[in-house]
């Protein structure tokens, strides 16, 4: 039969964890050498995009005002509202285990594979699916799902009605989500999350980190009318192109040396 040469994926089981490493069962072992290397060449790139982003910051807060403006107050209250709640009342665990296996089954689902069991408990929870990959693995860390989810319901409603009015509770809105998917993924990351070593722990902080950065330069970009895609691209480039200047002269200095 037609149906019966196509070969089934193995289940894959994708864990977080709130008390120690729980084992992840992968479709196969990656090669974490490999990664650990990329890992080692990404932070030439986090370099240079931390160092693009903080300066195109400081520099539309000061010569535009942008510390000033609406969006980044409201955007600001979001955020600290939600760290007031993290640090002094019990923390909605249950949430952010439901965001966290829900973002692995999305991706999954983007990724062309099928979701076969999801799992949500206080402790913890799972998904089982027929295949995983590096980006399935870390998307709870880097895709903020509740920050998504509002800005889906906003774009959505916009198509039926004006929402100008209520833009300012989006910017608080996405500051308090996106505090939230920043202040969980810095205190589960040091409890031994599996999800972590399906690539190499040093890889996937890595790319956890940078890829984190360059939603908040999308944000900075959109919210700030003194940064443009234009102008990041080329303060971007014209980093990478200092940083290339430097590690020649220094490759100089050290074979001189040699």
């Amino acid at each position: 039969m037609a149906r019966n040469r196509r070969a089934k994926r193995k289940p894959v089981r994708l864990q977080s964890a709130l008390a120690g490493a729980i084992r992840t069962i992968p479709e196969h072992v990656p090669t974490r050498w490999v990664k650990f290397i990329v890992g080692i060449f990404l932070i030439a790139p986090a370099w240079i995009l931390t160092q693009t982003f903080f300066t195109a910051f400081a520099r539309t807060a000061v010569r535009d005002g942008f510390w000033i403006t609406e969006e980044f107050w409201f955007f600001s209250v979001g955020a600290v509202f939600w760290m007031v709640i993290f640090f002094g009342f019990p923390r909605p665990v249950w949430v952010y285990v439901f965001g966290h296996e829900f973002t692995h089954a999305l991706w999954v689902c983007l990724m062309g594979g099928k979701v076969h069991r999801f799992r949500v408990a206080k402790d913890g929870g799972h998904i089982l699916a027929d295949k995983t990959n590096t980006l399935i693995a870390l998307a709870p860390y880097f895709f903020p799902i509740y920050s998504v989810i509002l800005l889906s319901i906003y774009g959505t409603a916009s198509a039926f009605t004006d929402v100008a009015p209520f833009s300012r509770w989006l910017y608080a809105g996405i500051g308090l989500t996106w505090a939230f998917h920043f202040s969980f993924t810095c205190w589960m990351i040091p409890k031994g999350q599996p999800d972590l070593a399906y690539g190499g722990t040093f890889f996937s902080l890595v790319l956890i980190y940078f890829l984190n950065l360059a939603l908040l330069a999308v944000l900075l970009i959109v919210a700030s009318p003194g940064v443009t895609w234009a102008g990041f691209a080329r303060d971007l480039v014209g980093n990478a192109a200092d940083f290339s200047h430097q590690l020649i002269r220094l490759a100089a200095r050290l074979r001189n040396a040699i």
